[in-house]
């Protein structure tokens, strides 16, 4: 069993910068891949970033590549997502995942545990 909290959402004006993080609870933090995706009113929920759980592979959607970076401290039991060049299309309801399979990571469906969302919202 796994337990996440985000933390670090807010209102940052377009081209600004959050930070996100996700604690874990649980022993075997290291055991998941993890995964953000975010859902925008009238939106469904979009994958945005994954990392393995070693730490060497991550994965971004096409949208945020380049501004967004996903990160993980496995001693730590937290995961982090690094959002710059923030955009007025980026604001969602941002929610981290964990999945203890080896599915595809950008499929929601692949994931165990979720934790309740952090709103972010960029204002143009």
């Amino acid at each position: 069993q796994v337990q996440l909290v985000e933390s670090g959402g807010g209102l940052v004006q377009a081209g600004g910068s959050l930070r996100l993080s996700c604690a874990a609870s649980g022993r075997t933090f290291n055991s998941y891949t993890m995964g953000w995706f975010r859902q925008a009113p009238g939106k469904e929920r979009e994958f945005v970033a994954a990392i393995s759980r070693s730490v060497s592979l991550t994965y971004y959607a096409d949208a945020v590549k380049g501004r967004f970076t996903i990160s993980r401290n496995n001693t730590k039991k937290t995961m982090y997502l690094q959002m710059n060049s923030l955009k007025p299309e980026d604001t969602a309801i941002y929610y981290c995942a964990a999945s203890g399979g080896y599915r595809d990571s950008r499929d929601p469906t692949a994931y165990d545990y979720w934790g309740q969302g952090t709103q972010v919202t960029a204002s143009s």
